[in-house]
């Protein structure tokens, strides 16, 4: 399999994604731009000479922690403690995920109580999403993940995954 075939599939899963109009696709991938979001803002606030650098070290952290969210595959190939991945676990549908990224928000939005900084568009952000999972809450819309393949074929993928998993433990 070649490199552009890869990027045809992902780019045909990313846009079958959209094509779905579920509402918990949408918060589900804008969570994972957070993520990098969280992690380059929370570095760059970090050389505030100012209160700023809490909020930029939880920013990282709540970077991390939505890592695990939103890729749960990642439960299973990372040494994690069971409290943990339990708490993950708590968020596999819409509603608890809503309230999971405004509670996200609302801790970024308090930073503007000591500067206003870039860590607002972390907050931003998390809102979206939390709006989105709300709204597919709100339109009873299965919680879905997305249908992004790797290698073309979704069956294969989940192969795929568990050999990885089998292999690095």
């Amino acid at each position: 399999m070649n490199v552009q075939s890869i990027f045809s599939n992902i780019f045909n899963g990313f846009s079958n994604d959209f094509k779905k109009k579920n509402f918990s696709v949408y918060g589900q991938w804008i969570s994972i731009l957070t993520i990098f979001l969280c992690l380059a803002l929370g570095v760059a606030n970090i050389f505030h000479a100012s209160l700023v650098i809490i909020f930029s070290i939880i920013c990282i952290v709540q970077g991390l922690v939505v890592v695990f969210v939103e890729i749960p595959f990642l439960l299973r190939i990372c040494p994690l403690t069971d409290t943990f991945t339990n708490f993950i676990k708590n968020f596999d549908e819409n509603w608890p995920r809503c309230g999971f990224y405004l509670l996200m928000a609302v801790i970024q939005y308090l930073s503007l109580l000591v500067q206003a900084t870039s860590l607002l568009v972390v907050a931003i952000l998390f809102t979206i999403s939390s709006g989105c999972y709300c709204l597919a809450a709100i339109k009873h819309q299965d919680y879905l993940k997305s249908s992004i393949s790797f290698t073309g074929n979704d069956s294969l993928d989940g192969q795929v995954n568990e050999q990885i998993v089998r292999n690095v433990l």
